[in-house]
């Protein structure tokens, strides 16, 4: 069976301003499924937290799910909901089985979540994932010293990336939180 592919979420933390922004292309093999899906939202009680997904949709939205539950359960705390997600998915049967990456961030944190039990800071408060992850990466490393506002520097990298992956196309959704 073919995967589908067609996943590139960056999340930038900068100057008070975290961004996350994803593309809309879903591919199927060589073919283009869908150019316009939506895989950054905002989460948890009054939107606090905005998050972007990676691989199967139906797991990354039961992700979603259960990681509103766990900030809900910890008081809107996203490194302590984002731990137990972690353990959960990491030690549960139905959960171990889910295929999908997570980049979540609220005002303080940019968080990147794996099926392996990882709960990742990311290095100068840049991260990505997803088939075009480390062409939006390499961009947004590259211009991180030139470009102080997060958004244009998520935007940018983006459309480079889009320019390289052929899984990754210039429809973008950006969600942003503020310090």
């Amino acid at each position: 069976m073919e995967q589908y592919h067609g996943t590139t979420i960056l999340g930038v933390k900068k100057g008070g301003r975290t961004v996350i922004a994803g593309d809309g292309q879903v591919s199927l093999g060589n073919t283009v499924i869908k150019p316009n899906a939506r895989k950054v939202r905002r989460i948890g009680e009054q939107g606090k937290v905005i998050g972007g997904f990676a691989g199967a949709t139906a797991d990354a939205f039961t992700l979603f799910e259960r990681l509103e539950r766990k900030l809900e359960q910890y008081n809107n705390q996203l490194l302590r909901a984002a731990v137990e997600l972690a353990k959960d998915w990491r030690t549960d049967k139905f959960l171990r089985n889910l295929e999908a990456m997570m980049i979540v961030a609220d005002a303080e944190q940019l968080l990147i979540l794996t099926g392996n039990g990882d709960v990742l800071e990311p290095e100068g408060g840049i991260a990505a994932i997803g088939s075009g992850g480390n062409y939006a990466l390499a961009a947004a490393r590259a211009l991180a010293d030139y470009e102080q506002d997060p958004e244009v520097l998520a935007r940018r990298a983006m459309q480079i990336a889009s320019e390289v992956c052929v899984f990754t196309n210039d429809w973008l959704t950006i969600e942003t939180i503020e310090a």
